[in-house]
């Protein structure tokens, strides 16, 4: 360990490049942005590491790792900017103390770094701003998979939901063919062929198959 930092273990770093190649799978199955499920502001949010940090980890950068007491520090003040009050204010110390079981002068020394935090008050304050068991404490590398196995669930949900919609109209050759290949890429298969006269073979089948599945006006 030199100034603090440590060069996190090459366990975590195969993990996040594993989590990362399965979310991109599953985005670009689904149609989804990488700007979506790899927005550095919202990772940031959920797992407690710093943006910069999080661009540098998503990249295959190594980016150093705070030793225990710098990534509560870090963490704690992420979530006292961001986990607010109903009227949109920050927690004071005393309500921390309060929320947290402990004595506004201990929740003082912790916020303010005097004191080494313990796991219990690591715990007893994650409870009190309702985020995940070792939101405080995780690793940059370990918190950044937390936080992208949460993306993976919701990808797999909205797999899953597709699928059973798909399941709905499977008996319907129209409906399988556009979820199978989707107007794009059937525009692009019609594409690559070397003609207009083949294009126009395809316009027509497809108009055939519109009218041998045509629905009856409701």
């Amino acid at each position: 360990m030199t100034d603090g930092f440590e060069v996190p273990g090459a366990t975590a770093t195969v993990l996040l490049q594993a989590v990362v190649a399965r979310v991109t799978a599953l985005a670009d199955r689904l149609g989804v942005e990488h700007a979506e499920v790899f927005d550095v502001k919202r990772l940031s949010g959920e797992s407690g590491v710093p943006e910069p940090v999080v661009k540098a980890l998503l990249s295959g950068r190594p980016a150093g790792e705070p030793d225990l007491q710098a990534r509560f520090l870090q963490r704690l003040d992420l979530l006292r900017r961001t986990r607010l009050k109903p009227n949109g204010r920050r927690y004071t110390q005393q309500e921390i103390a309060d929320g947290a079981g402990m004595s506004r002068q201990q929740a003082g020394a912790l916020i303010n770094g005097d004191r080494r935090p313990t796991m219990e008050h690591c715990d007893a304050i994650q409870r009190f701003f309702r985020v995940h068991a070792g939101f405080l404490t995780a690793e940059d590398s370990e918190a950044l998979v937390g936080a992208l196995q949460r993306s993976e669930q919701e990808l797999l949900q909205r797999l899953a939901d597709r699928e059973r919609a798909a399941a709905v109209v499977a008996d319907d050759p129209l409906e399988r063919l556009l979820l199978d290949h989707g107007v794009r890429g059937i525009a692009w298969r019609a594409a690559q062929l070397p003609t207009d006269q083949h294009r126009d073979k395809v316009a027509e089948w497809l108009d055939m198959l519109l009218e041998s599945v045509k629905r009856p006006e409701s």
